[in-house]
Order: structure tokens, then C-alpha cells, then sequence
């Protein structure tokens, strides 16, 4: 896998997994945490979500900016890393305010941004020796991989986490106590039959019947403190996985770039990013970012997303207005194709909104044993376990490796079966676990998708990046057609309401597993192409801020997110997923529409 690749690629590999592992755990608790311990309403704990979501991806602009101007990636790369295990050890530190809570997110996020883009631009930097240039793609699909590997176990980590805690205080979870020990203690609840209910979980959380006023105080104020605790704890892991990050990257940063000596080096009059003249830009970017933003503030009254749009559209000013004759086009050419990934991440991450309320909605809530084996961890690991030995078995020609694989699938296999022989007959599934399947399908689909490329490689028939990148966008909308065509006999959200309906009709598990596995594909032939192609043409001097204008598309596409739920409660489902269709094939028809000007930016 790494025969042909730096050995660098396997320092930003573990660096970038270690870092992403807490960064999911993180976000598969946030909005959680913020409620349990603060008991905001999900409008607020979402608009806080949301806004940290922007900053980790908006900020990396800046980081890129400052690595650009010191042509220290490297250093800049390692004080992010410190800022964010700052971060994280002040949201694990039990017992803080909102406003300190608050604080150390932004601290995350400012550390993110200057990590984040720029380890990405350091990749790209390690395939621009002409040794391993023909192998770019490939290796920014194994970086790309460990992000998913991180995003995969980091869940059900800190739900484990949560829940060991919960145990160690004689709790059992219980997703929905939060909201009803705060509206007990705030004087919320005065509903006869919500009491009832209240007293009826206490006593099966905590083991002890719970009744009057006086034991469901406790009940609740201790439930709560324990609750948020073993959050707190999570993020630990958190702050645990920056550790091992950091490590790695100090240890063996060696193996990668010092753009720092090629530019003492350098002998051509390329102006550096920032002078005199590149300021006075700056400055009237940062104004025109302004106007912008209140104009689509006031058009939309949004605040967040006219600060999106107005960022975005002062960085293609900024851009335009301080890059030479000769960057231009290579400059104009990113600006584009960032154009592209807005609507790509816009449909793409609708799996954490639209997509989740449909499993939540629409998809059954319990399977047979057989399909719990793809909802519980272990199960899921031996069954995955198996498939490997099976592979291992016919793919390797040494009489030792098929043994090996041989002993992986009858042990993992019977494991397996073990696993299954202890279910019940109809096992409840949570429709948070649907976003695991994302990151299993890049581990699992991202050596055979290289591999493909490879074997077209050594015809001379690979696809230009650029032409990946519209294929991708093709791919993306058959993902959402499989799930339209799961919703055409489904009654609508918009007609529950006003039909008074309490049931209805709910559709396999297997139509939304279909729908993420080629979404996926469409990842793996889209993101870290992506990147690829922002590294391969980035001017040298641009290539911090040019990963950084790649996550702000990124981010602006996460602030888009809300045309899924916009609509979702107001036209037919059908209709809603044909949005996304349409747009990923405007998308695509767009990119191929200028693919030989993007085929001569990369030459």
C-alpha cells in the first residue's frame, strides 16, 4: 500500500487519525452534552453546533494565511495541535459554565484551523517531488481513509464512555431523563401524566422506586451531574486522542516537508503572500466581506450564513486581487471547483439531517437477528473480521497468508454466529447508528476504489482528477435516488399533521445502507480528489490558503445544510431528495462543462 509513498504519509496518516478520532467523539456528543448539562432547547444547543461547525472549517482559512505568510506549516501544524488538546482539557474539566464551555470550543476550532488544512497542504507538498507525483490521488485517499477510521469507532466510544459512568453512579441511560429532570427542576412540568412518566423511568434508571417531590429532586439533580460527568469524561478521550496525535507528529515530523528551506532557497521574484500591495487587498477584501454579509443578512435573516457567503465571497476577491498574471488561472480554476463542493457537501451531509430523519421516521425500528449483526460494534467487527480472512484467502498467493486468513474466517465467522445466537428475535435499533456506516464503507471501499485506479493507471486510461471529481458528483445523485425511490409509497411529513396520523408505513434498513454506500463512492471519488487537486494546483505561495478556501466551500456547504429541513415538512419526499438529484447533476454537468480548462491547471 505504501511501496510507493513517502514515508511521511504514514506520519500524517496516524496525526490526522488521532486528531479526527476526538474530534467525532466530540461531535457525536456536543449537542447532547449541551443540553444534559446546560438545559438549552435543541434550537440553542443546534445554533451553537452549527456555529462551531462553521468555525472548524471557516478558520482553517486563517491558518492557512498565517502558514502562507511564515512558510512554517510545519510549526503552525504543531501549535494547533496544542491549542486543541487546550481545548479539549478545559470542555473536560467537569463543572464549567456555558461561557467557559463556550470558550473552549472556539479554542478547538482555532486550533483545527490551523492544523487542519495545513497538514492537508503538507501532503501535497511531499507529492510534488516528481518521483511521486503519479501517485498523488492515491495517497490522498490513504490520508483521507484515517479520518474515517477515527469517525467509525469515536460514537460508540463516547456513548460507551457515558454510560460506564452512568453505571458507576447506579445509573442506567436513558436519552430522554435530560430534558425531564431540567423540566422538573425548572417548574416545567406540570402535566399529571408527564409526572407519571417521569416517576416511571426514574425508578427504572435508577434501580430504586422514585416517587414525590423530594426523591425526584435528587433523582434529578444527581441524574444530571452524572449525566454531564460522563461527558465530560468522553471529551477526555478527547483531549487523550490530541495527546497521541501530538506524539506522533513530534516524533516523526521528520519524514515531512520543510517548505520553509525550499523557500530560503528559492531564487525567482514571486512576491510573498504578504506586502504591502497584498494588504491593501486584504483590507478591501475584508470590507467587500462586510457588505456581503449584510446583504445576505438582510435577505435571508440569517446572520450565520450571510457571514458564510460574505467570507467566501471575500476570499474570491482577496484571491483575485493578489495573485500574479501567471497564478491566476490556476487560481480561478480552484475557485470554481470550490464552487462545486459547496453543493456536493450541501446534499452529501444531509446524512446527519434529512437522511437521519428518515431513518428515524421511515425506517423500522427493530430487525431480526441476522441484520443486528451491522448495528452492534462487536458483531459488526467479527462480521467484518470474516469478510476479511475470506478476501485474504484469494487475494494472497503465500500458502501462509491464506492460512491465516483461513484461521480470521472460521474464528471471526463462528464469532459471529455466536454474536447473532444471543439476539432476540426483533432487536431495537437507534437511528444515530446509520452515520457509522459512512466511514466503514471509506475503510472498507478505499483500497479496492485504489486499486481501480491502479489497473486504469497501467492502461493509460485513469480519469483526470478534475474528471473524478465530476464523476463523483454523478454518483452522488443515484445515492439519492435510491432513497426516493424508497419514499414513493411513504405518506409525507407534510401530510402527517394535517391527517392526524400517529403510524404509518416504514421501509428496510437496507435502503438507506444503499444509499450511503454509493454516496460514499461518490466521497472517495470526490473528497480526497479534491484535495489532491487543490494541492497539484495551488501556487506554492497559495497552498495553506488554498486548503483553507477548499474547507470554507466546505463549511459554507455545512450552512446550506438547512434546504433539507427547510423542506422537509413542506413538499412530498420524492420531491425533496429530487432536489439534491438535480444538483448534483448541475454540478457535475458544470465541471465537465470547463474540465480542459481544470485539465491544464494541473500541468
Amino acid at each position: 500500500m505504501l511501496k510507493n509513498h513517502p514515508k511521511g504519509l504514514i506520519v500524517a496518516f496516524f496525526a490526522n487519525m488521532g486528531e479526527r478520532f476526538g474530534f467525532y467523539t466530540m461531535m457525536a456528543i456536543l449537542v447532547l452534552f449541551l443540553q444534559a448539562k446546560y438545559g438549552l432547547t435543541a434550537a440553542d444547543a443546534g445554533g451553537y453546533y452549527s456555529w462551531f461547525y462553521f468555525a472548524i472549517y471557516a478558520l482553517a482559512l486563517v491558518g492557512g494565511m498565517l502558514a502562507d505568510a511564515t512558510n512554517r506549516y510545519k510549526t503552525v501544524i504543531l501549535i494547533g495541535q496544542v491549542i486543541m488538546f487546550a481545548g479539549y482539557a478545559i470542555i473536560a474539566m467537569p463543572g464549567m459554565s456555558l461561557t467557559v464551555t463556550l470558550i473552549a470550543l472556539f479554542t478547538i476550532a482555532f486550533g483545527n484551523g490551523l492544523f487542519k488544512g495545513n497538514l492537508q497542504a503538507v501532503v501535497g507538498q511531499m507529492y510534488d517531488d516528481p518521483k511521486y507525483s503519479n501517485v498523488r490521488d492515491t495517497a490522498f485517499m490513504i490520508f483521507y481513509m484515517g479520518i474515517n477510521v477515527g469517525a467509525f469507532f469515536a460514537p460508540f466510544v463516547a456513548t460507551g464512555i457515558r454510560n460506564w459512568f452512568l453505571k458507576t453512579q447506579g445509573f442506567l441511560h436513558d436519552g430522554s431523563l435530560p430534558a425531564m429532570c431540567h423540566a422538573f427542576i425548572d417548574g416545567r412540568m406540570t402535566d399529571p401524566q408527564a409526572m407519571t412518566n417521569f416517576e416511571m423511568l426514574a425508578s427504572k434508571a435508577s434501580g430504586n422506586a422514585v416517587a414525590g417531590a423530594m426523591q425526584l429532586t435528587d433523582f434529578a439533580n444527581q441524574y444530571l451531574a452524572a449525566f454531564s460527568k460522563g461527558y465530560n469524561y468522553a471529551f477526555g478521550i478527547a483531549a487523550a486522542a490530541m495527546i497521541v496525535s501530538l506524539l506522533v507528529y513530534v516524533i516523526f515530523n521528520k519524514h515531512l516537508p520543510n517548505k520553509q528551506k525550499a523557500v530560503v532557497a528559492k531564487t525567482d521574484n514571486t512576491p510573498s503572500f504578504f506586502n504591502s500591495n497584498n494588504i491593501k487587498s486584504i483590507i478591501v477584501s475584508l470590507a467587500l466581506l462586510a457588505v456581503t454579509s449584510l446583504i445576505f443578512y438582510l435577505l435571508l435573516d440569517d446572520f450565520a450564513l450571510g457571514l458564510a457567503v460574505g467570507v467566501f465571497v471575500g476570499f474570491v476577491a482577496m484571491m483575485f486581487q493578489i495573485s500574479t498574471k501567471d497564478e491566476r488561472p490556476r487560481v480561478i480554476s480552484l475557485i470554481l471547483v470550490f464552487v462545486v463542493v459547496i453543493f456536493f457537501w450541501m446534499s452529501f451531509h444531509q446524512n446527519g439531517l434529512t437522511l437521519t430523519l428518515f431513518a428515524r421516521d421511515y425506517t423500522v425500528k427493530e430487525v431480526g437477528p441476522f441484520n443486528f449483526i451491522f448495528f452492534n460494534l462487536e458483531s459488526i467487527l467479527a462480521f467484518i473480521g470474516a469478510l476479511a480472512g475470506l478476501v485474504i484467502i484469494f487475494a494472497r498467493k503465500k500458502i501462509s497468508e491464506k492460512l491465516i486468513g483461513l484461521v480470521m474466517l472460521l474464528g471471526l465467522g463462528y464469532l459471529t454466529y455466536y454474536f447473532i445466537g444471543g439476539y432476540n428475535a426483533m432487536n431495537p435499533i437507534a437511528p444515530e447508528i446509520f452515520q457509522s456506516f459512512n466511514p466503514l464503507f471509506i475503510v472498507a471501499l478505499t483500497f479496492p476504489v485504489m486499486g481501480v485506479f491502479a489497473w486504469l493507471r497501467k492502461r493509460k486510461s485513469e480519469p483526470s482528477t478534475p474528471k473524478k471529481i465530476g464523476i463523483g458528483m454523478i454518483i452522488a445523485s443515484l445515492g439519492f435516488v435510491i432513497v426516493l425511490l424508497a419514499s414513493l409509497n411513504l405518506v409525507s411529513p407534510h401530510m402527517v399533521a394535517s391527517q392526524g396520523l400517529t403510524e404509518w408505513d416504514r421501509v428496510s434498513p437496507y435502503w438507506l445502507i444503499s444509499s450511503y454506500l454509493v454516496l460514499t463512492i461518490a466521497e472517495l471519488f470526490l473528497s480526497p480528489m479534491g484535495l489532491s487537486f487543490v494541492a497539484k494546483v495551488a501556487p506554492s505561495r497559495f497552498q495553506g490558503v488554498m486548503q483553507g478556501g477548499w474547507l470554507l466551500a466546505t463549511a459554507i456547504g455545512n450552512k446550506f445544510l438547512f434546504v433539507g429541513s427547510f423542506f422537509w415538512d413542506r413538499i412530498p419526499l420524492w420531491e425533496l431528495w429530487a432536489i439534491f438529484i438535480i444538483c448534483c447533476i448541475l454540478s457535475a454537468a458544470f465541471i465537465f462543462s470547463i474540465l480542459k480548462r481544470l485539465e491544464r491547471a494541473t500541468k
